[in-house]
This record gives C-alpha cells, structure tokens and sequence, in this order.
C-alpha cells in the first residue's frame, strides 16, 4: 500500500473504533512493509490483536495491539481523548510485560510514548499527512522491528545530576552569603517541588516559570511573588486568575522564603528549563544534600548509589516474600475461580439439556422443573461461594500489604523509603490485575506513602526524604495511568521522623516503631573515630546505654545491627542493612552474630563496591530474618545451606562457622599491632591553618641532622629516641628510609633533654592547642599508643617477624628490633625459623584469608592480632608456648626452619642483589637499612624489585620453595601435601575447638 493510497482510505473513514481499529492496523503494516499479527504470530504469544487485559469499570477491555519487547497499542475513536487511551495502556503495562512503547492512535494521528526503564520519557507525534515522509514512516517502521532506535539518550540519572547541580549552586550561594543551612533547604526544597507540580501540571502549566521571568525583571518582587504563591499551596485559593490546588503536607506550613538576587534567579531558571516529571528521588537527594555541606562541595554529582544497589537490599527482604506469598493465595484464586467457571458452564449445561427436553416431550420436562431448579440453585450458591472466597482472599492480602510498613532507622534523603514504596505500590498493582481477568474489580492501588516509615537525625535530611516520598508518589500514580490524590496532594508524613535513632534527648534508649521490615544504610564510622566525630559525652551515653550488647571497639553501624536483632525478637520478619565490609571481623562479628542468633542471615553480599561520602569503599550487605519465617539462603548470589557471622557459608558437607574459633592462651602475647602515632599536619593543611607543619616523621636528610646533634643536659644521643621507622607498605614494597621521634614513655620534662628532637616536634603542641584537643595535649609529645606489650616482648631479640595489616600478598618478612613498627605493621615477637615458617605456609595463609576482613577498594586482606594470629593453631608439639630449645628437637621444626630458612634468603638475595647494591646482604637480619644501588641503572633495576611484583609474577623458583615449606609444614600437622584449602580449613578448625580446655 502507498502513502497516498493509505491517506485517502483513513481520511474518508467513519468507521467506529471497534470496527476500525484492526483494519486500520493491518493497512498501516502493509505501509511499513511489516508483517500483519496474525500472519506473523498466528498463535498470539508475542504479537497479537485485543492482548487481554480488563478495563476498571468493569467490561472486558483489551490493549487492541501488542508486540512482545516493542508496544502496546491502543485504538481510540476519531478525535477522541488519546489521554484516556494512554492512561489505560499505563495502567495495564506491568500485565503487558512492560513494552518499551506505548502507542495511542485515534486513526488521524499516531502518538508514540516511550516507556523505558531510567531514561527521560520522550512523546512523538505522526500525524496521517506526515506518513508521505518517508523518514516519518521509517521512524514509525523502527517501532515495530527495531524499537532500542526510539530510546531517549538522555537518562533519568543524568538529568537528576544536572538538576541537583543546579540547585546545589543556588545553596551553596545563599549559604555564602550567611543563611542558615536549614533555612536554605527547606526554602530550595519548596522551588524543587513547585518545579516538580508544574511540570506535571499540578501547577497552572507554565506559572512558576512565568513567576521568575517576572522576578528576573524585578528581583525586587521575586519574593512577595513567591511568598504569595507558598501561601496559596498551604491551603489552596486563587493565585491571579489562577487556581491553586490545596499542597501543604507540612513542606508550605509558612511562607517564608529567602531573598534572590538577578543571578541567583537566572540559576533557577536554568534550573526550571529541564523536564522535572521524570526526576528520580532516589538519588536527587543524595546529590543535593552535598551542596548545603560544604565538606561535600567537592564531591557534588561525583557519586550516588545506584538504584540497583538499593534494590539488592529491597528484592530479598520485600519483594521476594510478598510476592511469593501472593503466588501462594493467587493460586487458590485460580482454583475457586475455575471451580466457579465450572459450575457456571454446569448451569449452562443443565438448562441446554432442559430446553432439549422441552423439544421432546414438555411434560416430562415440566415435572423434572423443581429438580432442575434445585441442581441450578445450589450451582449457582457454589458459584457465588467460590467467587467471594476469591474475593475475600484477594482483599485480605490487600488489607495486609496496605497495614505493611517499611522502616529505615537511618532514612538520610530517603532513597531506600522511595524505593520501598515504589515496589510496594507495583505489587498492590498486579494483584489487582492479576485479579481482574477473574471478573474481581480492580479499583485503585491502596498502597501509600504511610507505609514508610523513617528516623533522621537531620533535620534537613529528614524533610528532603518526605519531599523524595511525595514526589515518588506521585511519579508512580502518573506512570500508572492513575490520578494523584488531592485534597491535600501532599499527605503529612509524620512516620518520617526527625531525632536520633539510638538515644533520647534524656540519654536512654530510643525506640524504633514496629515495622515488617527493617532497611537502610546506617551511618559508616569506626570505632576510634566515634568520639572525634560525636563528641566524648554522646559517645559516653551511648556505651552506657548498649555497653552490654556492643562492646567497645566495635563500629557505629552495629548499633543499628543491635537494635535490628531485638526488632528481630519482637516484632519485624527481615532486615537489610548496607555495612562495613569489616562486620564479618572482631568485635563487629559478635554483634551480628547476637543479632543472627535471633533468627539466621539468609542472604548476604559479602563484598561489594558502595560509595561513602563521594568516595569509594567496599560493604557488606546483611539480611536476616526472624525464626517465624523461611525463606532461601544466599550468599553473594548462590544458594548455600547456612551463612556464619563471618559472612562465609556451609553448602553441603562443605564449610565451617570459624566465628566459633576462639584466641588460644599459646599465641597469647606474641602478635602485636605496631605504634600509633599522633595525627600529622602536613605543610597544605598548616599553610591553610597558619600553622608550621608539625610531624614526628624524619626523613633520611632530617635524621642526619638531629642524631648529629650533641649537648643533650641528659648526656645521651639523640639515637635514644630517633629510630628507624617501619610502615606495613615497606615490607612488600621498598623502604622509605625513614625515621621517627619516639619519647617512648618519658614525661615532657625527660623528653625535652633531647633538645633537637623535642624542638622538632613541638609544632604538634601548637597544632594540639589549635584544634582544642585537651586530652591529647596531656600527653602531646607521645604516640597516640606507644605499645609497652610489643616493646617489652621484643627485648632481647635481634629480629622480628613482620607482616602488613593490609596486603594484597600475606607476605612475612624479617625485621631488626632497631626499626620501630608503625600501627600498619603486626609485629610478631619471635626471631626463629620455625615459627616465620609455619606463618609463611600455605595453611595459615587460608586460615589467615578466612578469620580476616578486608579493607578498602582494592579489597585486601586485613591481618589482626587477636582474630587471624592468636586463632590460629600451630602443629601440637610446636606451639608458640613450647620452650623453642625443645621444640627445635623435633625433626618436623628442623624441616620446616630449614625451608622457611631457604625460602627467606633467596628472597631477600632477590631483593637486593650484591652485583646492583654493591655489598653483600645478611638475609638473616632482614630489613634494617635501605641498601643504595651501584649506579643509575642498578637504581632503577633495584628499585622495581619488591616483593608485591615478586608474588604477583610468581618466578617458578618462588613457587617450588613454597611448595617445600608447605609439604613440610602439612607434615608438621600429619597431612598430605596435596590437602585440600577445605579440609585445611576445616582440620585447623577441628584443632582449635579441640584446644578448648586452652583457649582465652
């Protein structure tokens, strides 16, 4: 069919939408040199006429097109409201499976909306004279046979970005110029939201954008025009000529606003020019949250957490329950609805049966009458019954999901509330749908933003998630093809509290609202870091009150883990929360396992990239659920039988709860953590404050200076307390060559005898005095932890162990007792092969990859003290409490010392070569001085040799050394060579346990 010939058919045409609709869609196929439904699909599975689906008032109603993956089209009438049309292909698009395009025609004009997932819906127009264009016609041609053509560029994430930019700047400018930070927000949450309502017509189309064209012009009645228009959404009225809907919910509680100059009304104008329908509050607050804080300046549109991540915490502790038990009741509703099918096609049956009789013989018909009569009434009765049963069952999964709350403790913007209520209102949804094809009327989705309930300590935080909510609200009703609700718009959103989630104002405990499920993404601060940020009188108040369920030393997020497993106890079925990905570690390990113990964790992401802050981190995310309910067990996407507070699993006969190994008195007092500096100034930060720079590091040159230095009151030389200095890094990598100022335990008054020394760090008083630190000013001259246990352990002995806390490779390696060991370093007080063998075997490297946490972007794995080393159970006969004169006669510590004693020399030989340094190295001493290269070729040759290259390359000599130290170490314990990374871990396990009468 020609254009021509098509324009002249359809034009004439009086044919009604019924009788039209298919004929006009078959000729427009043959136009487009495309296949016909029923020619290409003649089963209707993917491309069909009238897919079914049923229209609210009741009547059967049919999406009159649909094609799988590409659209759903619906007919309407010449001239004829194609809104209502396309209403009711929003309403019926989860049943339609979601097309990408939804089409509307009324046989003049073809209106083509698209429907994808995160982009900036677009509206296109064809009208009947523009199919002579072949470029029109092609455009439409792509939507049947290749629709990914018509998807917006533009993203929904991307126009959020640039919105929240936008009003960003505008908080940034009017905080610079002295206005409260909340008075801001609140005023920039009012203009977001008339943005919003206006372009989605809540406002008279175009009036807040004619308002600021006017206040361009005079910005001097920018703020009674704006003022006027707050006043009239608090309760409603005329606004000019224009009517006012009535807003309020509590964001136009008062009209106040904050005065605009030209500049800052051009911004907000920009701002306005972008399509505000679409944008996604789920990320627009986290974006916009960071231009009213000016620490997060920096980091605005940088970063945002992803629906998806949202989602990974939303599926397993909303969706998939609900909708599986929905499954469940909707199959007893197919059951008594073909039982009713049934007993109306029996009736049907009965009375066609009667009217043959009647044909036969209507005297015998006659006298079969009241039986008949009786058979259809109690067919009908069971019809009737079956069908309300449907009925009754549907409605009392509604009335649950309706009484179904969501709670997040630590709601912030309110990302995780908007997405919760989102996939609540999709399931009210489909219910409804799914029942509809059942003759059960559909109604309107009950669902509401009081099914989410939120605690913010912020209080800008906590309004911004109430406009997140409200705006999600709305966007869903509109997507849907409902009508928002009105009278008020914005419902008062009490449930989105603003305090703080752990304690009262009066110091005890606060209480959480009883939800059926707890999610969020609590605040990230570790342990050390609590009383810096909160202050030591909270911090005091808070162990007072949960000291007995977390313990000192345990991150901030796990009081909410605490606080979730009593919720566990008493009245919620599951909670998601995002973590430290260190929760699987020490004292963070035992409150999850507290809180799992109240029910079990059933599904877990143990490592995960998030963003914190604008910066990337790893997390952990942790759901668990109450013992009143079941569900499958996953970890990290795989199904599993059992997953341990360690966030590790047992599938089958594999894996092993290693949160119940325990420290064994053997290693007690030999693993140390090393010093812990005071906080440095370094020379940008003190420029900035108008402060010298002030360290205890000494560099190599620096160092020179201050040992050569002579005079000391005391007599002694400044060698007392300038040491080398070790930092985890050197050992993997090359030493820096550095020194530090260690007064050790001497009081000022001792310290100050070394006159250089104290004269170079005296900077850090004026820096402790500047930042009002009185604690530290105590004891300013000292390491924050000087570590009399490490040092105390070390005397005596010419070398230590040493391995980093944080290391891709767990490398350990020989250290002089001269060095110092930074707090990055865990210092291991024995200077004997046997034992730097056992630490440097395959087996403790598993042990030590399973009881560690990990740390950071790159993921490595943390080394501790306490969880990895003082766990981990050496050979009997050879543990570190045996006097190593006598273990030493034992033929398995000869083995192993001398391979650990090979694999160490070849090490370090390969390290720093005699032909490249010029002299020959003592393997034996380990790291004690940085050994300069022979020339500038040997510099650079020197300089590539480290030990993270080294294992990351792994030389076959490498690997056969470590293949004879782990055969002599598996010999140590009576093991195979070839043992398995399973059983070595469940064999060290069964040990351990085994040692219980010897366990701290």
């Amino acid at each position: 069919m020609h254009a021509d010939d098509f324009i002249t058919k359809w034009r004439a045409s009086t044919l009604k939408e019924r009788s039209a609709s298919q004929s006009h869609f078959n000729d427009l196929c043959d136009l487009l040199g495309v296949e016909q439904p029923i020619s290409a699909d003649p089963t209707g599975e993917w491309y069909c006429f009238e897919r079914g689906a049923s229209k609210a008032a009741g009547g059967e109603g049919w999406a009159d097109v649909w094609r799988r993956g590409a659209f759903g089209w619906e007919y309407k009438g010449k001239r004829k409201d194609l809104r209502a049309a396309y209403s009711q292909l929003l309403q019926y698009s989860v049943a339609l499976e979601n097309p990408p395009l939804l089409i509307v025609s009324d046989m003049d004009r073809i209106i083509i909306h698209t429907n994808w997932t995160n982009t900036v819906s677009e509206t296109h127009e064809i009208l009947m004279e523009d199919l002579r264009d072949y470029n029109k016609r092609e455009f439409l041609r792509n939507a049947f046979v290749e629709p990914e053509r018509l998807k917006p560029k533009k993203t929904i994430d991307a126009l959020t970005m640039e919105a929240a930019d936008k009003f960003a700047s505008l908080a940034i400018r009017l905080r610079e110029r002295g206005h409260q930070a909340h008075k801001v927000a609140h005023f920039i949450n009012r203009l977001v939201f008339c943005m919003f309502a206006e372009d989605i017509s809540l406002l008279p189309r175009k009036l807040f954008t004619q308002i600021l064209d006017r206040a361009f012009e005079r910005p001097s009645i920018g703020s009674d025009l704006l003022t006027s228009l707050f006043e009239k959404m608090k309760s409603g009225g005329l606004f000019g000529i224009d009517q006012i809907a009535w807003f309020n919910g509590g964001l136009f509680d008062d009209a106040n606003v904050v005065d605009l100059n030209k500049e800052d009304i051009e911004l907000v104008r920009r701002a306005a020019e972008l399509d505000w329908s679409d944008i996604d509050p789920s990320i627009f607050g986290t974006l916009f949250e960071r231009g009213l804080d000016p620490a997060k300046r920096a980091q605005l549109g940088a970063h945002y957490t992803d629906r998806e991540k949202i989602m990974m915490i939303v599926r397993p502790t909303i969706i998939e329950p609900l909708l599986s038990k929905w499954e469940t009741v909707f199959t007893e509703i197919k059951e008594l609805c073909s039982a009713r099918d049934k007993a109306t096609l029996d009736i049907k049956a009965v009375l066609d049966e009667a009217s043959a009789l009647y044909k036969l013989d209507a005297d015998k018909a006659k006298k079969s009458d009241k039986g008949r009569q009786v058979r259809i009434t109690k067919l009908r009765k069971a019809a009737t019954e079956k069908f309300n049963r449907a009925h009754t069952l549907r409605d009392k999964f509604l009335q649950e999901l309706r009484e179904f709350r969501v709670l997040d403790p630590a709601c912030g913007s309110g990302n995780f509330l908007y997405m919760a209520l989102h996939v609540l209102k999709d399931l009210d949804h489909r219910v409804r749908l799914d029942c509809e094809s059942f003759g059960i009327e559909r109604g309107v989705p009950e669902v509401s933003p009081a099914a989410v309930l939120g605690i913010e300590l912020n209080p800008y935080a906590a309004e911004l998630a109430r406009v997140s909510v409200w705006i999600g609200e709305i966007q869903w009703m509109r997507k849907n093809g409902f009508e928002v609700n009105r009278d008020p718009i914005l419902k008062t959103l009490s449930t989105i509290e603003n305090r703080d989630a752990l304690l009262n104002e009066d110091g005890s405990a606060s209480q959480w609202p009883r939800a059926n499920v707890i999610i969020g993404n609590p605040p990230f601060l570790g342990s050390r870091k609590l009383q810096p940020e909160l202050g030591r009188e909270y911090v005091r108040e808070l162990r007072a009150v949960y000291g007995g369920s977390v313990p000192d030393g345990a991150d901030l997020v796990t009081f909410w883990i605490h606080k979730a497993g009593e919720a566990l106890k008493d009245f919620t079925d599951r909670v998601g929360l995002v973590t430290t990905n260190s929760i699987a570690d020490g004292k963070n390990r035992e409150v999850l396992a507290k809180a799992a113990s109240k029910g079990k964790i059933f599904e877990a992401w143990s490592d995960e990239p998030w963003t914190v802050d604008g910066a990337s981190v790893r997390v952990s995310m942790v759901c668990l659920a109450s013992s009143r309910v079941t569900s499958e067990i996953r970890l990290d996407g795989k199904n599993v039988d059992t997953i341990f507070a360690d966030l590790t699993a047992k599938i089958g006969e594999t894996g092993v709860d290693l949160t119940r190994a325990g420290k064994l008195l053997a290693n007690k007092g030999i693993a140390f953590q090393g010093v812990v500096p005071r906080g440095s100034l370094n020379r940008a930060d003190a420029m900035r404050l108008g402060l010298p720079p002030a360290t205890y590091l000494v560099d190599a040159e620096q160092a020179t200076g201050l040992l050569s230095a002579t005079g000391n009151p005391n007599g002694r030389p400044n060698s007392d307390v300038v040491v080398p200095y070790l930092i985890g890094d050197e050992i993997v990598n090359r030493p820096y060559g550095r020194s530090i100022v260690d007064f050790n335990n001497l009081n000022e008054y001792e310290a100050s005898l070394y006159e250089a020394p104290f004269k170079y760090i005296k900077p850090v008083r004026e820096h402790r005095a500047h930042m009002n630190q009185k604690e530290a000013l105590e004891t300013w001259w000292r390491h924050w932890n000087t570590r009399p246990a490490m040092r105390k352990a070390l005397v005596g002995k010419r070398r230590f162990i040493a391995t980093p806390r944080v290391s891709k490779h767990r490398i350990f390696r020989w250290v002089s007792t001269s060095m110092l060991a930074d707090n990055m370093v865990v210092a291991i007080a024995r200077d004997d092969d046997l034992a730097f063998g056992i630490l440097q075997s395959r087996l403790h490297d598993l042990w030590s990859l399973r009881m560690c946490s990990y740390l950071g972007m790159g993921n490595d794995p943390r080394y501790t003290p306490s969880t990895t080393f003082e766990t981990f159970p050496f050979p009997d006969g050879l543990t570190p409490d045996i006097e190593l004169g006598i273990a030493m006669t034992d033929p398995r510590a000869k083995a192993i010392a001398n391979a650990a004693q090979e694999l160490n020399r070849t090490r370090e030989r390969w390290l720093n070569p005699q032909e490249l340094v010029g002299v020959e190295i003592d393997p034996d001493q380990g790291m004690s001085v940085v050994h300069d290269a022979i020339d500038t070729v040997a510099t650079s040759e020197v300089k590539r040799r480290t030990l993270t290259k080294l294992y990351n390359e792994k030389p076959s000599w490498l690997i056969t050394l470590h293949e004879r130290l782990d055969a002599a170490v598996a010999a140590a314990y009576g093991w195979p060579s070839n043992v398995s990374d399973d059983d070595i871990i469940a064999k060290l396990f069964a040990l351990n346990l085994s040692r219980g009468k010897d366990r701290q």
